[in-house]
């Protein structure tokens, strides 16, 4: 906790800090550095790089990046150097070397890297959630005394060195493959169980619980997900959940600051960008594909969301591929 209080006074204030505080922050840094380092030697060019634990996924850009959107399903991602923004409806989390982000259900949003740079580039460490492994090690966890429990299913934090510990040791094994299978299991347990101790626990304890009000707004997030392409009203969906429509409405926007329609247009042309990109087809087909009913109210909805017309967002994407890293 003190480690903690450090680095936040020094963000925030920006004063000298004393002596033993200093030391903490030396330490913290050295850590980072090496977590930057493992991160570097694994991923050799911009992208996303797949590793040994098939949990962990490690990402580098040597530039900044278009606002790219991307639907981001329940993870760690720790940001070791470099610095990269997320807006989720409308808010903006903001990360920096040392700050993760929780994300606890499947959410559509959109970001991009800000600073980067060949010599120093963006890096990061995503760790998807286990869920049997979270539900059981949050059976065995207490919560800290007057825990808050926001519904938000996205939060950027500060690091504390317990979790940069965990991290760095999980890292670490991808350069021993003998041990990796044996000891990434028991480091992947303990950074869950950092943000089960942590101020975050409240959050990590939705993605295992099946009750509840952000339990019922999980199981909405999960039908929109397999049904955003069919047109639906908000009273079908409320009754698919067991939730008066108001109530739906509610909740469903304290957990993805959007409501259910605008997180169904999201998915929509979400998908519909990523068929043109990467398949190849037209935009009516694409319009068509996704369930609009007009090519017309796509466009114009394309255009408001992504700031260009499908046509000339494509062909940007295409142009430049190294800016179109999803972050």
């Amino acid at each position: 906790m003190r480690e903690d209080c450090c680095l936040i006074l020094q963000k925030l204030h920006g004063f000298t800090l004393p002596p033993s505080c200093s030391h903490v922050m030396v330490r913290f840094m050295e850590k980072l550095n090496e977590i930057a380092a493992v991160i570097a030697r694994h991923v050799s060019k911009d992208g996303f790089q797949a590793t040994p634990f098939e949990r962990v996924t490690l990402v580098r850009s040597s530039t900044v990046t278009m606002p790219m959107p991307n639907v981001y399903r329940p993870q760690l991602c720790l940001v070791a150097q470099g610095r990269k923004e997320v807006t989720l409806g409308d808010r903006v989390f903001r990360y920096a070397p040392g700050r993760y982000g929780v994300v606890t259900y499947d959410l559509p949003a959109i970001g991009h890297v800000v600073e980067a740079t060949p010599d120093k580039p963006y890096l990061c460490l995503y760790l998807d959630f286990d869920p049997v492994m979270l539900g059981e090690l949050a059976l065995r966890v207490s919560p800290p005394q007057g825990a808050p429990s926001p519904p938000i299913g996205k939060t950027v934090s500060d690091a504390g060195a317990g979790l940069l510990d965990a991290s760095l040791r999980l890292l670490r094994l991808l350069d021993d493959p003998a041990a990796l299978p044996v000891l990434g299991p028991l480091a992947e347990q303990e950074i869950l169980y950092h943000l089960l101790a942590g101020p975050d626990c409240a959050r990590m304890r939705h993605i295992t619980s099946g009750q509840g009000r952000v339990a019922q707004v999980g199981r909405a997030i999960a039908w929109i997900g397999k049904n955003f392409r069919e047109r639906f009203r908000i009273e079908r969906l409320a009754a698919e959940v067991g939730m008066s429509a108001s109530s739906l409405h509610e909740h469903f926007r304290a957990v993805t600051a959007m409501t259910p329609l605008q997180f169904q247009k999201q998915l929509r042309l979400q998908d519909a960008r990523s068929l043109m990109l990467v398949q190849g087809i037209d935009v009516r087909t694409a319009a068509f594909r996704v369930g609009y009913e007009s090519p017309t109210q796509f466009s114009r909805e394309y255009r408001r969301h992504f700031g260009e017309s499908p046509a000339r967002d494509i062909a940007r994407l295409r142009a430049s591929p190294s800016l179109a890293v999803v972050a």
